[in-house]
Parts: structure tokens; C-alpha cells; sequence
């Protein structure tokens, strides 16, 4: 995740932004039920509960273990989290145990009695997708009137007085509505965007992603975006997630725009955050149990928190692919470690990599970075 507001701001320096932490964050999808069918998203089970949730007193012993663990913040998602029937307890349980928790929901069940539950139990903030103007988003999720039924649940969230982020998903679709999303929701009093590439690990879902260019524009859109608003007063916060190109970007956009002092700091942050988490600061559990390396990493388990606990798994260097994920530099294609941004990418996703050319450890498609930008003087250095 990278935080173009904190660092574009006056305080970008790794102190404020912070550093990576192996297990910080912990994506639980407490739920296969849906309500809706995100034509990009492939978790999901159908309208009732899928075969193989985790009980409430496995989820209470999970939780018990990622607290001691030291993982700091339990992001519940779905399918729909909202469809799940003990959710307020186990948020509160979660609360309780020390975690902070997030909920990220599609927000059409959100009213104000329901977030105010919410809120009672604990929950630390809700993300709610909104991924285009009304028709688009609405075809995106497969239901009419579900852009105007997502807004009310937003509306619902602020009126509990818990913090919301509305998360946009850059697709083919819908690249041309980013800008008028934000601006519809900043009058609405929406202060946190989080701008999200596509992320996959099926060739199908490939269909949605924009090209490379279309990328840059949305990233300096988001860039430009940020400091209009702070030179306008607003504090509005903007995230980048997904591809961690964007880092590089941000920092060229920021010797660019800001000068070279104050893109020294950015740099600074950039590399304190650290590039891709697969396998370090970021983990996903389905909703049976299994541990994945990110939320969108779906086809391969390192195993199951019922036969093992969280932290036995996430710690079992054993397993080939975390060993080689927690040492990536030896394995990336020769363009990441010679690149003079590696430090802040870390070579990109591994799982988007595989699923475009079948190679673990080939380039992340979604690196839209020239050889020129990255440092390679010499063209042999740079993959094909």
C-alpha cells in the first residue's frame, strides 16, 4: 500500500509512513455467502454459507492466535462479510484480543442500525467498493441500483461515526470514472480513497485490466488529485495498492513536481515501506481455513489453520515458495534487481506473474515502468 497523501505531503519521511512487519495484517474472508457478483472478484459461494466455514469458536481460536502472534489488523471480508451471522461477535472478540478490525463489504447491506452495531463491537474502520458512476458500477456488480444502495451504506458507516475508505478497482471498464467518483464522494464527506490495480491469479479476470499507459494516467490522475486537494486545504487521504511500480512512478512525479529535497524524503518512505508484502506483511485465510500469501493468491494453500495454527504455518520456512518469497532478489527476473527501484517493488506481483505466463518468478505484466526510468542503460540487462 502506498500512501500518496503522507507522502506528498510535508511529512513524508519513513518514520511517518513506518516499515514493513512480517504478518501486520491478515486478510480473514469470514464468508463464501454473497449478495452480489463483482465481475472481477472470484470469492464467493453463492447467497447462503459455503461448506467449510470456520466456526465461531474456530474463528475465536484464530483470532487468539494472530493476536499473540503480533499481527496488528484483521481485515474481515467474503464474500459478503455482512451475511455472516456472528460477525459483530467476532469483531468484538477480535477488539477484545487487541486487533484492530476492518471490514471490507460492498456496503448494499449497510444501514444505520447495522453500522451502529458495528461500531458498539469495535469495528476500526469499513471499506466499501465503489468502482464507477452509477451504470458502470452498477454492471460491475451485477445489480441495478446497487451504486445508489452502496452510498446509503457509506452514509450509514458515517452517521455510527466510523472511519470509511471507499476502494476503487482500476479496470478497463471504469478507468474514466476514477476522478468523478471522487469528486461525488468527496461531497459526500469522503476523506480516504484507496485506488486499487487489478489483481488476479486467473486468466479470465486478465479481460479487465487496462494497459500500461492507461495505468500511468490513472496514477499521476490520483498524484494530482492529492495535491490539488491539499493546496486547497482538504484532507483528503489517497492510497495506492496493487502494483508496486506505482512507487517509482510517485517518486519521479515527486522530483518532478516537488523538487529533489522533498523527493529524497519520498524516496526514503517509499523504501521503508518496502515494496511487496507476499509472504511477509500481508497474509489471506478463506473461509475454511486455508492459508493463502495474499487475498488474491487463491489456488495455492500453505496449509490449514485447523490442522495447524496461523503462526506455525506463516513461520514454516519449509515451504519452497514462502523461502523463495522472503527471499525474492535471487529468483526475479533480471530487470528487478538491476532496477532503481527494486528496494520499493521488490519485483512486482508474483502471483499476477504467474498467472499471465504460467512462471512464478517471470515480470509482473503490470510493470509499466521504461528501461530508461528504471536505471537500465544497457538494453541486454532488460527481460524480453
Amino acid at each position: 500500500m502506498i500512501p500518496v497523501s503522507t507522502l506528498l505531503g510535508d511529512d513524508a519521511d519513513a518514520a511517518t509512513v513506518g516499515s514493513r512487519q512480517r504478518g501486520a495484517t491478515v486478510v480473514w474472508h469470514v464468508t463464501g455467502a454473497t449478495n452480489l457478483e463483482c465481475s472481477y472478484r472470484r470469492i464467493g459461494a453463492g447467497p447462503g454459507p459455503a461448506d467449510g466455514e470456520l466456526t465461531t469458536a474456530e474463528g475465536q481460536d484464530l483470532i487468539d492466535d494472530l493476536a499473540a502472534y503480533g499481527v496488528d489488523v484483521l481485515r474481515l471480508a467474503g464474500g459478503e462479510p455482512l451475511l455472516r451471522d456472528d460477525l459483530d461477535d467476532l469483531i468484538d472478540y477480535a477488539t477484545d484480543a487487541g486487533l484492530e478490525t476492518v471490514l471490507e463489504t460492498n456496503g448494499t447491506l449497510l444501514t444505520e442500525d447495522r453500522a451502529a452495531a458495528l461500531e458498539s463491537a469495535g469495528l476500526t474502520e469499513v471499506a466499501v467498493a465503489v468502482d464507477g458512476l452509477d451504470e458502470r458500477h452498477d454492471e460491475i456488480w451485477g445489480q441495478e441500483g446497487a451504486f445508489d444502495d452502496a452510498l446509503d451504506g457509506i452514509a450509514a458507516v458515517q452517521a455510527a461515526d466510523v472511519p470509511v475508505t471507499v476502494r476503487f478497482t482500476i479496470t478497463d471498464e471504469n478507468a474514466g470514472d476514477m476522478e468523478e467518483v471522487v469528486d461525488l464522494l468527496a461531497l459526500e464527506g469522503v476523506a480516504r480513497f484507496e485506488f486499487a490495480h487489478l489483481e488476479y491469479d486467473e486468466e479470465d479476470v486478465m479481460d479487465f485490466e487496462v494497459d500500461h499507459e492507461a495505468q500511468r494516467r490513472a496514477v499521476r490522475r490520483v498524484c494530482d488529485l492529492t495535491l490539488d486537494a491539499h493546496e486547497r486545504g482538504h484532507e483528503v487521504e489517497t492510497l495506492l495498492t496493487g502494483n508496486y511500480a506505482d512507487a517509482g512512478y510517485v517518486y519521479q512525479y515527486a522530483r518532478e513536481e516537488l523538487g529533489e529535497d522533498r523527493a529524497a524524503a519520498v524516496r526514503d518512505a517509499l523504501e521503508a515501506i518496502g515494496g511487496d508484502a507476499a509472504g511477509e506483511a500481508i497474509a489471506d485465510i478463506d473461509y475454511q481455513g486455508n492459508v493463502h500469501l495474499t487475498p488474491d493468491w487463491q489456488r495455492y494453500s500453505l496449509g490449514n489453520v485447523r490442522d495447524r495454527p496461523f503462526s506455525a504455518i506463516w513461520e514454516d520456512e519449509s515451504n519452497p515458495v514462502l523461502r523463495k518469497l522472503r527471499d525474492r532478489e535471487e529468483h526475479v527476473p533480471d530487470r528487478c534487481p538491476n532496477c532503481d527501484y527494486y528496494s520499493m517493488c521488490r519485483g512486482g506481483s508474483r502471483h499476477r506473474a504467474l498467472a499471465a505466463t504460467g512462471d512464478l518468478w517471470a515480470r509482473d505484466p503490470q510493470c509499466y515502468l521504461t528501461d530508461e526510468e528504471i536505471g537500465l542503460d544497457d538494453p541486454s540487462v532488460s527481460a524480453d
